[in-house]
């Protein structure tokens, strides 16, 4: 059984202050693994002294130090790449393969965006009325990351909180600790000096909360759902701190009549079901031209029933469980929502897949004949569930796609590049992905509308860990003679 009952905090595990216990399961199975222990506020009130007292000194460090650092770390995370991989896979149920090349890869591959974009950065900025812009660390950092990205949500914060100067306070998901343990070991084998970065295990309402009300607390970033995005702004409004939210999505994908079909369908399909369907920017709302409709219905039957499901530990391209239980029920519930509904079930459906009968696998589901206007349309459901709508002309595809109160992400199938750039213009989302094309490391992701607020990743994701100070020029005012010294 693995003991997770020690919390990061100035550069050593302490015992917490309240002994809390939460089991850490294997979805695979719905197996107890081991536990963690959850965390108090009198916790996060330690943690945020360690990252206050560090901040001092390291806001102070120079570039090259951070960069040095930062490489330190970028190595470590890449030579520790299968540990992560397989810890991620034991906790959240990702299959081995794609927790390798996927999950547990990224913390390396934001390490070298993120080293890129500091090589390049520039903390001072000459403006053309002759006065200048220092970009200074916003000052302690609260972040909070969700279970179903683990190592690519930590990274995507704790990299450019370290990158720009900055101290933290990390909260990973308490359903995901193993993962944030070992990233918490790397900070340390890397040299970062003691309280520069810290860990609390803990749920929501005790530290997450206790981390946005802290008044010591400069600027939270949460990436989660909508709904407890909205809880962590309102207790970060009583100390005027700035937060930056990546939430929830339900992601359009226009599939155009001229483009290449057999391939455009299959990765669409594909993509919903990616991760389980655990990702906030799955293409799971499938707009397809009513002229090929018919046979795109067709080809997504025959590819959905043909999608493998397996055991995670197991090498493969295959999917794996749903998270947990919570999760499962939620999943079953929409999918019993869509057929009441009266969406056309093609593939699929309710229960466990046959011979996967322990643990919470759920059937790779499609329904045809939906309308915008269904809650499986409108909802987040998080899970292998493909919802297809018609369309008849690029004006109707481009409205169904924008009706909705997210936008992290959009997808665009077509042959024409006209019409690519065209519909791409029009969508309110965050992000479009043209025939699988989609972002890389060093572009920002982030959302429209209730999908969040700022962005991660990239030279725009650093800003988020800076504050703007406006100086006058000092070489203008010595040429002008407002210093009787040099």
């Amino acid at each position: 059984m693995i003991l997770l009952d020690k919390f990061y905090i100035d550069g050593t595990w302490v015992t917490p202050l309240v002994e809390s216990k939460f089991p850490i399961k294997n979805p695979a199975s719905d197996s107890v693994i081991g536990t963690v222990t959850l965390g108090a506020a009198a916790d996060v009130d330690r943690a945020v002294a360690a990252a206050s007292r560090a901040f001092a000194s390291f806001s102070l460090t120079s570039k090259e130090e951070r960069l040095e650092l930062l490489r330190k770390l970028r190595n470590i995370l890449e030579a520790r790449n299968e540990e992560m991989a397989r810890a991620i896979s034991q906790e959240m149920g990702a299959p081995i393969t794609m927790a390798r090349n996927e999950q547990a890869a990224c913390g390396s591959g934001y390490a070298d965006d993120f080293l890129k974009v500091l090589e390049e950065f520039e903390a001072c900025e000459a403006l053309g009325n002759g006065d200048e812009i220092r970009r200074e660390p916003i000052g302690v950092c609260g972040l909070i990351t969700p279970w179903n990205w683990p190592l690519n949500q930590i990274a995507l914060k704790v990299l450019p909180a370290l990158a720009a100067g900055c101290t933290c306070v990390l909260k990973p998901s308490e359903h995901t600790p193993l993962s944030a343990a070992l990233f918490a070991e790397m900070v340390h084998e890397a040299g970062y000096p003691a309280g520069v970065f810290n860990l609390v295990y803990g749920d929501g309402p005790e530290v997450g909360a206790a981390l946005s009300r802290h008044p010591d607390i400069a600027f939270m970033s949460f990436t989660g759902s909508t709904r407890a995005g909205t809880l962590v702004s309102k207790d970060s409004a009583e100390t005027v701190k700035r937060v930056a939210l990546e939430l929830g999505g339900k992601s359009p994908n226009l599939l155009f009549a001229d483009c290449d079909l057999e391939t455009r369908v299959r990765a669409s399909v594909h993509g919903c079901f990616h991760n389980t369907g655990q990702t906030c920017t799955a293409p799971t709302r499938l707009l397809v031209e009513r002229s090929c409709y018919d046979r795109v219905v067709a080809m997504a039957t025959e590819i959905a029933e043909g999608q493998e499901i397996g055991d995670p530990a197991q090498e493969g391209a295959h999917i794996g469980p749903l998270f947990d239980q919570i999760q499962y029920d939620r999943v079953q519930q929409m999918i019993s929502v869509g057929l009441e509904e009266g969406a056309r079930l093609i593939a699929g459906g309710l229960g466990k897949p046959e011979g996967l009968e322990q643990g919470w696998f759920a059937k790779p589901t499609v329904f045809a004949d939906v309308t915008n206007q269904m809650r499986i349309a409108r909802e987040e459901i998080f899970g292998p569930v493909l919802v297809i709508i018609p369309f008849e002309t690029e004006e109707e595809a481009i409205s169904i796609a924008n009706d909705t109160d997210y936008g992290l992400c959009a997808y665009v199938q077509t042959g024409s590049a006209a019409r690519a750039s065209r519909v791409a213009g029009a969508l309110r989302a965050g992000a479009v992905v043209i025939n699988g094309q989609g972002r890389g490391y060093g572009s920002p992701t982030g959302g429209y509308k209730q999908s969040g607020i700022g962005r991660e990743g990239g030279a725009l994701g650093l800003e988020e860990y800076y504050e703007v100070k406006v100086v006058p020029s000092l070489d203008r005012l010595k040429a002008e003679g407002h210093f009787s010294k040099p």
